[in-house]
């Protein structure tokens, strides 16, 4: 058996015992100079740094991302360079409302995180298991997820505030729609999908840019659990979803996802009947279809739980050389409050964490912060320009310009010129009817016992979606609607 090694001080001066704290005498109070039993104390009471505001219960893995189809027409990113490239990964998934010691089986949506480490720096893809969102302007976003989290005077979770909030937001009825149909309750991280959500861009080796989406295709099957079935589950294993992910990988049943885009051309932007940009939806996949570009395998589990998976910190903001953002208000937000939530979190040098940090040289003039644990530079000049060998920039990565529309700048009404019913109408309509019935059954039951005037201002939006999905919803909270239309605003329908 190999020797065991000495216990230290963080300092490192070894420990002769562990098991006694000094005292004076062996009744006799502890003294002040016993530092190890200081350090640990002190050490025990700040190892929890700040919880996630969102997505604060996750998982995560690492593995590796393999290009199988051809894309350089569309990107100059050397991730895609050829078929057979890989390049090495971290996923994180989540849930998003819920605190860490929540269940991972609740109705919620699912954070689907990915950290590509390429050779141009590190790209972020930070998703979630739904193609669209609640909102698409982020000035609604804190006051959006305050109604996820709990009362302020009870400290309980309240569908009140939950319904409050989504029916005076009628952006929010697609993302409504998915959360309450079977995929609100996945069945593990394993059997779900993931997408980007936003539109980003894709800028080929000429400069020429298109928009796009990302979809992770789950190669073991989508999987979810039905609402009694995930309830019952959150009593027998709060953990169901971190357990499988883990249990799976350590018995070499590595998970697989596959990696799709699809591209719309500038021109293809003006003629298409929705904002592309809008994150509430979805782009036709006739129109648009899917192609894919590469296959994403879990293959190892973290080592250290805190280190690689609470530390691992994901932004929208980290693109690559070929690949870009959008005018997607809600992307645009992200990319401020990311990187600003995780100096919060961690400090200012929470990139040179193993698992942030980037796999490729790294060339900044950033110094000193909380915790920073490298060389911090050395003895070389912390300005720019410099005449003394500092890193400099380089023409060939200069931003490729864009331009949307010559508009003045103002606060737009959102809601102008968006049609919020149709796609989650069409969602609707596409479900099998017994999946319609227990999307109807959930939202049903989440809505009991929220006020009446919120019951009937969420009645009317489902109602212009579609009327049987709105009656569904009125006759399951016992409420009459045999004289309203589904053209018709509910506070005056129902008088």
């Amino acid at each position: 058996m190999n020797k065991r090694q000495t216990m230290t001080t963080s300092a490192g001066a070894p420990v002769g015992d562990n098991q006694n704290s000094l005292t004076a005498g062996p009744r006799g109070p502890v003294l002040m100079q016993d530092l190890l039993l200081t350090e640990k104390m002190a050490h025990f009471n700040r190892e929890r740094i700040p919880e996630r505001v969102v997505h604060a219960k996750g998982s995560g893995a690492h593995g590796s991302f393999e290009v199988t189809g051809g894309i350089t027409k569309w990107t100059k990113a050397k991730i895609f360079g050829h078929p057979g490239k890989r390049t090495e990964v971290f996923v994180r998934f989540s849930t998003v409302g819920g605190e860490k010691g929540s269940g991972d089986t609740e109705r919620d949506p699912r954070g689907f995180a990915v950290k590509f480490y390429t050779e141009e720096g590190n790209w972020d893809l930070v998703g979630n298991n739904t193609p669209v969102f609640f909102i698409r302007d982020a000035l609604k976003f804190s006051d959006f997820i305050h109604t996820q989290k709990r009362d302020p005077q009870t400290n309980l979770k309240s569908p009140t505030m939950m319904w409050d909030f989504w029916s005076l937001s009628p952006e929010s009825l697609h993302q409504v729609t998915i959360l309450f149909s079977d995929r609100g309750t996945p069945r593990g991280y394993r059997h779900m999908n993931g997408y980007s959500s936003h539109t980003f861009s894709l800028v080929n080796a000429e400069g020429k840019r298109v928009w796009c989406k990302w979809h992770f295709k789950t190669m073991q099957g989508i999987q979810n659990f039905h609402r009694e079935e995930a309830i019952e589950m959150v009593g027998r294993d709060s953990d169901f979803a971190q357990r499988d992910l883990f249990s799976a990988i350590e018995s070499g049943d590595t998970p697989s996802w596959r990696l799709c885009v699809q591209t719309m051309d500038c021109e293809q932007m003006h003629e298409y009947p929705w904002n592309p940009f809008d994150v509430t939806k979805v782009w036709s996949h006739k129109q648009f279809p899917l192609h894919e570009v590469g296959i994403l395998t879990l293959t190892r589990n973290p080592e250290n739980y805190f280190a690689e998976v609470e530390q691992a910190a994901f932004s929208p903001a980290n693109v690559v050389p070929g690949i870009g953002y959008s005018p997607d208000k809600m992307l645009q937000a992200r990319i401020l409050s990311y990187p600003d939530a995780h100096r919060h979190r961690m400090g200012v040098n929470y990139d040179l964490l193993s698992v942030n940090k980037p796999k490729c040289p790294v060339h900044t003039y950033h110094r000193d912060g909380y915790i920073r644990f490298d060389g911090n530079g050395g003895r070389g000049p912390n300005y720019e320009p410099n005449s003394f060998g500092g890193p400099v920039q380089d023409p060939r990565y200069h931003d490729v310009s864009w331009q949307i529309e010559n508009y003045p700048v103002e606060r737009y009404d959102h809601h102008e010129g968006n049609d919020d019913f149709v796609q989650a109408g069409d969602l609707f309509r596409l479900l099998p009817s017994d999946e319609q019935q227990r999307l109807v059954h959930n939202i049903v039951m989440s809505m009991k016992g929220v006020p009446a005037e919120i019951q009937i201002r969420q009645i009317g939006h489902f109602l212009k979606a579609d009327e049987r999905y709105g009656r569904g919803v009125a006759v399951g909270l016992g409420l009459s609607l045999d004289s309203f239309s589904a053209r018709e605003e509910p506070a005056v329908a129902l008088k």
